[in-house]
């Protein structure tokens, strides 16, 4: 086959990917593929794509994802959208290729709701190329679920690959945790991140064709508006194992510090190196501290082999915490979170809990009415018009004192309204105040 029928084919397997593909008057599908689409529950293996010699045919993947309602996009559309792929718009750039924010409505594809939207560049010299986004398409393409990013649709135009995406106005987990310019999370905050993940994990490992994900980290869980978490990036996603199969066999790909150790010493994967990659981010996410980080001492530059021996040791459990979270939590409910960082970071595979059981564990932590509140800062007005002192006082939430974490009360030399110490960055709202800990937990 010569390379402009190849790359001709390419195309026509790929345009035919999704159903919102303008097929035109000569298309016309049998009956018996009709009725074959309208029973087919199975989503279509990326694995039968990717190694496929010709066997599967551009209908059968049409018919696959008929239902995915994605969107097929030029190369001027998602210009228009992102204003020339303008500076002003970059979001940030990872191994994939850059990212932009855009918006879309009818002007740039008719029958479009109008929204914000993520538009991914794959860099055609970086180290991810072709099956990494055609990985992103089918999995994405047919995947729904409120804890994965949305993916709106896609562009193939020549050499360009592009994936348009539901824009996530609070960026990733990374950011948030490791960036000193934003404020940090509060604790129950990162226990909804941490839920709200695991529910994604959850979903992928107990699809009809489980799904492993490969690449769960800080970076890769996105955040909206309300820190609901959503997993993004599939480029490295693999079927799970089928049948009488323990484990795919693949490349060992990922990122330092969050990849399971059975999995880098054989190749063998499975649900359970999620697991592990889940209890890393956990981790993070008590500690407040990267999973690598070379500018650390030696002994403490590997976050899993300084941290994990603390997490079930009760006296040396809170020289691991992170000092942002001083007087956040209780003791017991960071306990519970450390305990199920412990076991997911088991060398043995055997040994970590299913997702399913991370969670279980995990939401009732959100709910734990023991939670004590950081210090806040009040005024009182006096008849006189002074600004007087108010007095020491104990925390008091949903009718329980709290022992052991009293805060001093001092007013302010000006102003008359109760406000807490920190800022919840940017959403508005006081971090630790009530209304903050009621929204947090739904």
């Amino acid at each position: 086959m010569s390379r402009k029928e190849s790359k001709a084919s390419w195309r026509t397997l790929l345009a035919m990917c999704c159903g919102r593909v303008d097929e035109g008057p000569s298309v016309r599908r049998p009956k018996k593929l009709v009725a074959k689409q309208k029973s087919l529950q199975s989503r279509l293996s990326f694995s039968d794509l990717s190694n496929s010699t010709g066997m599967l045919s551009p209908e059968d993947i049409s018919i696959s994802l008929v239902g995915s309602n994605l969107y097929v996009f030029t190369l001027s559309e998602l210009k228009v959208a992102t204003q020339g792929f303008s500076m002003s718009n970059f979001l940030g750039e990872g191994g994939f290729g850059p990212v932009y924010k855009g918006f879309v409505d009818e002007k740039v594809k008719p029958g479009l709701k109008a929204q914000s939207v993520a538009v991914k560049l794959l860099d055609l010299e970086g180290v991810q190329g072709h099956k990494e986004w055609l990985a992103e398409v089918i999995f994405l393409g047919q995947l729904r679920h409120p804890h994965l990013v949305k993916l709106i649709g896609y562009c193939c135009e020549d050499k360009h690959r592009l994936l348009v995406y539901e824009f996530m106005a609070r960026g990733s987990l990374e950011n948030h945790l490791f960036k000193k310019f934003l404020a940090s999370l509060p604790w129950l905050t990162r226990l909804k991140i941490a839920a709200g993940a695991a529910r994604g994990l959850t979903f992928l490992h107990e699809t009809e064709k489980p799904v492993i994900y490969r690449d769960f980290k800080a970076s890769n869980i996105l955040l909206d508006s309300d820190y609901k978490a959503k997993l993004s990036d599939f480029g490295l996603a693999k079927d799970g194992p089928e049948g009488d199969d323990t484990h795919v066999s693949t490349r060992v790909m990922g990122t330092e510090g969050y990849a399971a150790p059975e999995y880098i010493l054989t190749g063998h994967l499975t649900a359970k190196s999620d697991v592990y990659s889940f209890g890393v981010v956990l981790l993070e996410l008590l500690t407040g501290r990267r999973s690598v980080d070379k500018t650390r001492p030696s002994r403490e530059q590997n976050l899993v082999e300084w941290a994990r021996p603390c997490l079930n040791d009760a006296r040396k459990l809170n020289r691991i915490m992170d000092p942002c979270l001083v007087g956040q939590y209780s003791t017991k409910c960071a306990q519970k979170a450390a305990a199920v960082a412990y076991q997911c970071l088991s060398q043995n595979p055997k040994s970590r809990p299913q997702m399913s059981t991370i969670v279980k564990t995990l939401e009732p932590l959100l709910e734990m009415d023991d939670m004590p509140i950081g210090p806040f800062i009040y005024t009182v007005s006096v008849e006189n018009g002074k600004v007087e002192d108010s007095e020491k006082s104990q925390v008091k939430e949903n009718g329980h004192h709290h022992h052991g974490h009293r805060h001093k009360l001092r007013a302010p030399r000006s102003g008359s309204h109760s406000e807490p110490l920190c800022r919840d960055g940017g959403n508005g709202q006081y971090r630790n105040s009530p209304r903050h800990l009621q929204e947090s937990r739904s």
